[in-house]
């Protein structure tokens, strides 16, 4: 006759929850604290100063048909809708050059913007849309409801057209780009 022997794991010393996984956990809340935030740059140099743009007038016709700028891109990054305004920082151009007294040449009339590529989502306003128009010390409305991120850019040409009433020289003045959340 056999025995049969059963042992039981508690009788062997085995601890059966030693082998059961055991867990812990912490958890821990985190709070963003955004802020609203908007930035507006020219492509071609990453920052708020643009490269200088040169309009020269060569020939008869440059004076009589008005010369048109290359393409000058913005970059607008905004954490919300925003709009955009241009104007000129003065009323009148600055002079350098040899006539004196210094001729006053004004922006208005003479230089002038379009809008030739809207990536931002937002609305042109009609006189910046199919048309140059005359650029001033006042702000315009240039862009309105402009999608927010982080890459919204529009693009603008500036058209010259000073006549035959000024002397030679350069003539120079700041165009301001404001993006603004309303």
């Amino acid at each position: 006759m056999k025995k049969i022997i059963i042992l039981s794991a508690a009788v062997l010393g085995f601890n059966m929850a030693a082998n059961a996984q055991a867990t812990s956990s912490a958890n821990q809340n985190v709070a963003l604290s955004l802020n609203n935030a908007i930035a507006i740059t020219f492509v071609s140099t990453g920052n708020a100063t643009g490269s200088a743009v040169s309009i020269p007038f060569s020939t008869v016709a440059d004076y009589t048909n008005g010369v048109i700028s290359s393409a000058q891109q913005l970059k607008v990054q905004s954490n919300k809708v925003f709009n955009v305004t241009v104007n000129a920082n003065a009323a009148n151009f600055t002079y350098a050059g040899t006539t004196t007294p210094s001729p006053t040449m004004p922006v208005s009339g003479v230089l002038a913007a379009q809008v030739t590529a809207n990536g931002t989502g937002g609305t042109v306003a009609s006189a910046f849309n199919s048309a140059y128009s005359n650029l001033t010390n006042a702000a315009q409305s240039m862009i309105s409801t402009c999608a927010n991120g982080g890459n919204q850019t529009f693009s603008v040409q500036y058209q010259a057209t000073p006549g035959f009433a000024y002397p030679a020289g350069t003539y120079t003045t700041n165009v301001v780009y404001t993006a603004t959340q309303p």
